[in-house]
């Protein structure tokens, strides 16, 4: 059974199943490309890789961990020295580990000069949420938009902090920014919402070569029928991270209709 929903899945977007959706929709992606490109460009697979420690290894998509603080204490009327309630039993708690995070991204390459053309990104949590992960992409983004080499990034993730563009007043859960490294500062940015279709876009290529357009909404597609995500997922239940409250009505209808609640 296809996905119920015109755009974007957003039950796609949960920590436990978004790292396998990056991951297909980036070979996805390529393997979508590489026919149309041959034989000027070929679409290589990258990766970054780092650490992260403290409380972010628990929010990159470990399933079944939770962070759990206890806060009860008591405080003596003679004493300004709070002192922790006795426990009887011990409480079962997560110690953060170091984790090393693995991030892919795809650069199309011009095989006869073997120069990156077009970066092409989709992000992950750790890109729009303050720390570590956040820095380094952004640092990488930067050294992009510094060059002549295009970017694409695209954005199917509710939650967290944008990656930061000028001149943009439309708010939209949704985004996918083609900057061309011949245009810049100007870029075409594309906003979108639950209820929308995913837009299709031009890949940016070297000047005068035929730009293929990526159906983005037929990939992602693709992903959610091959990986089976129709018996994965339980739509009787809400989204994580949680939709605002038009768009959880909006669901509501929409998978009553379908029969799915």
């Amino acid at each position: 059974m296809p996905s119920p929903f015109p755009g974007m899945n957003p039950y796609l977007e949960n920590p436990q199943l978004w790292p396998a959706v990056h991951h297909r929709l980036i070979v996805a992606i390529s393997d979508a490309l590489v026919p149309q490109l041959l034989p000027k460009y070929l679409v290589d697979i990258e990766k970054r890789v780092y650490q992260i420690d403290g409380e972010d290894s628990l929010l990159v998509g470990i399933p079944d961990v939770t962070v759990q603080r206890f806060a009860s204490q008591t405080t003596s009327p003679t004493s300004n020295v709070a002192v922790a309630a006795t426990l009887t039993k011990p409480l079962q708690v997560t110690v953060p580990m170091p984790m090393e995070f693995r991030e892919g991204y795809l650069e199309v390459r011009e095989i006869a000069t073997k120069e990156v053309v077009t970066v092409i990104e989709v992000l992950s949590p750790t890109n729009k949420r303050t720390g570590q992960g956040r820095e380094i992409y952004d640092k990488k983004r930067q050294q992009v938009l510094a060059s002549r080499t295009h970017l694409v990034e695209i954005d199917l993730l509710r939650g967290g902090q944008p990656m930061p563009v000028f001149g943009n007043n439309i708010e939209g859960s949704y985004r996918i920014l083609v900057s061309r490294g011949n245009r810049r500062p100007r870029a075409e940015l594309y906003v979108f919402n639950l209820p929308d279709e995913i837009p299709a876009f031009p890949l940016p290529l070297r000047t005068g070569d035929v730009e293929p357009v990526v159906d983005l909404q037929a990939l992602i597609g693709g992903v959610y029928d091959r990986a089976g995500y129709d018996f994965v997922i339980d739509y009787s239940g809400e989204p994580v991270p949680p939709l605002s409250e038009t768009d959880a009505a909006w669901t509501d209808g929409l998978l009553r209709e379908k029969g799915l609640r």
